[in-house]
């Protein structure tokens, strides 16, 4: 098939009636709002909810078209790198186009992801539904003056959303997945074709499902051109210096981001060039289950202030609401993943334009709920691209008598849904733009001491601020270390602010040092053998290998 030409022919036929091309964001809200996509909450925001298998990411339904001209480029290993033939890219295609043309309205948005004009990428968006191009008005940027100097100003990528409508099985069977809740052939797709950057979001009504498809497309755009991708919050201290935090749900990265000392220059996604650090959104897309006023003033002020509808626009998925308009972000009844989508701008301690220097300090956080890790520690390079590649955090996992034990969770590079290319690619770039820029990496422990979930007690978060200023400061930098011979981390002796230096050692914190032992070495053994599936025939250089646990 002809596309993107077929496209072009089918909006060039629709101009007199039915299409609207980039329209004014007030005019997007009213059409949401006209054609029931979403109702207006008290205090004007959008609330919509989606269909129950919209409530979050579909990633056995995410798929790359795998050619022979191109497949090197992919780890085909990764469990999420779900590969589809060409043809049955094309045949997706065809259906995108036949079900478009049967649509009263078509809504095209062109922005931009990546706030550096170098590298700005452009984005073209055609759905049949207002609040999918409101989205893109929220989440995209606008077109810089300038995009000529993007690298990818000659290659700008196409994505069609249409996320209500459905695949007919019958067409995709032996094609696509069987999705055992239909008992057939899935009827969603998100879709990407990297070599003619084509995306397509077909039968997810979930926003997440747009926001993630252009990540991945940058995460393995980008490598090519020298730059690091990351899915990383950042911010500026008022010197200009820059701090990246890189950490899994429920590891505390919105929430340290958000220090009222930095401007923020954005919560999940950027991108580390030879010019330094650059968020790719133009919004947020916040989770909401649970949001606290008091801890997260700045999130619940950019969902919940009170404005008309027509020029608020924050678009509120899958929270409860009540008859009254009012939100109750406690209920969790509907979905525990609910979320918010908003522009930067409405918080108040943004840096616009989102760009800085290169970063004079990272952060990886972790929840530990074994209690055996320290609550900061410094890595070397090497010890950085193995904890990089490694992406460790704790989750909790219910028994029958009530009692949790802690599950190890690895997601390489904290993102290893996005992250399509060999591990080695980024992996590398890190270890360079180290070595080029002197950026300090620490280690943070939010998760528990004095023992594991259900003995131990979770890191105070006043004590976590307290190492995360010594950290970003240079502070840590000044004071005596030892090394971790089963971890293979520096660890402080002290720390600038914290009184009980005790704490700095996980080991002396238990009441039983070889009840700690035996934690510490299982947790430990987990690490290597996580590594050696996931990396062990990759070609990581030795010495990243000799910095994993247990090794």
């Amino acid at each position: 098939m002809g596309f993107p030409e077929d496209l072009s022919d089918l909006l060039e036929r629709r101009k007199a009636s039915g299409i609207r091309v980039d329209p004014p964001r007030r005019e997007m809200i009213r059409d949401a709002l006209a054609g029931r996509e979403a109702m207006a909450t008290a205090n004007g925001a959008l609330a919509t909810w989606t269909p129950v298998e919209s409530t979050g990411r579909s990633p056995k339904d995410t798929v790359f078209v795998r050619r022979p001209e191109s497949e090197a480029e992919i780890d085909w290993d990764s469990p999420n790198s779900n590969a589809v033939t060409p043809d049955t890219f094309d045949r997706i295609l065809e259906d995108c186009l036949t079900t478009l043309a049967t649509k009263s309205t078509i809504y095209v948005t062109n922005r931009v992801v990546g706030a550096d004009s170098h590298y700005a990428l452009p984005i073209r968006t055609v759905t049949d539904q207002a609040l999918t191009a409101l989205f893109t008005d929220n989440m995209f940027r606008p077109v810089p003056p300038d995009l000529e100097r993007s690298c990818f100003a000659r290659r700008p990528f196409t994505l069609l959303v249409l996320p209500y409508d459905k695949l007919r099985p019958e067409r995709y069977q032996g094609r696509l997945r069987v999705d055992p809740r239909l008992g057939g052939t899935s009827t969603m797709v998100v879709g990407m074709d990297l070599d003619r950057r084509i995306g397509v979001v077909y039968g997810s009504a979930y926003g997440g499902s747009v926001k993630k498809l252009i990540f991945t497309v940058m995460n393995t755009y980008l490598p090519a051109e020298g730059i690091l991708p990351l899915h990383c919050s950042a911010n500026e201290g008022v010197a200009g210096d820059v701090s990246l935090l890189l950490g899994l749900s429920g590891t505390g990265k919105t929430t340290l981001s958000a220090d009222p000392r930095r401007a923020l220059l954005g919560d999940d996604e950027h991108g580390w060039s030879d010019r330094g650090v650059a968020n790719f959104e133009y919004g947020c897309y916040a989770k909401l289950i649970r949001l606290d006023p008091q801890k997260e003033p700045e999130i619940h002020r950019a969902i919940c202030h009170q404005a008309d509808p027509l020029d608020h626009g924050a678009i509120i998925e899958n929270a409860m609401v009540y008859p009254n308009g009012s939100l109750d972000l406690d209920d969790e009844r509907f979905t525990p993943n609910s979320r918010a989508s908003y522009p930067l701008s409405f918080l108040s301690n943004t840096k616009d334009p989102p760009v800085g220097d290169h970063p004079r300090t990272i952060l990886f956080l972790a929840a530990d709920a074994n209690g055996v890790l320290p609550p900061v520690s410094r890595l070397g390079r090497d010890q950085a691209m193995l904890w990089f590649l490694m992406g460790y955090t704790s989750k909790l996992a219910g028994t029958e008598t009530g009692v949790v034990d802690p599950v190890s969770t690895f997601s390489r590079f904290f993102g290893e849904p996005f992250m399509p290319r060999h591990p080695g690619v980024y992996a590398r770039l890190l270890g360079e733009k180290l070595d080029r820029h002197h950026t300090r990496v620490y280690l943070v422990n939010t998760g528990w001491s004095g023992g594991p979930f259900g003995v131990g007690r979770r890191m105070d978060i006043t004590l976590t601020r307290e190492l995360v200023e010594g950290a970003l400061s240079g502070a840590l930098e000044d004071v005596p270390w030892r090394e971790d011979p089963l971890f293979h981390l520096q660890v402080p002796l002290r720390c600038p602010g914290v009184s009980d230096p005790t704490i700095l050692d996980p080991g002396a914190t238990w009441s039983d040092r070889s009840a700690f032992e035996t934690r510490a070495r299982r947790l430990a053994s987990e690490f290597s053998a996580r590594f050696d599936k996931a990396y062990g025939h990759k070609g990581i250089d030795p010495a990243v290998v000799a910095c994993c646990p247990g090794k």
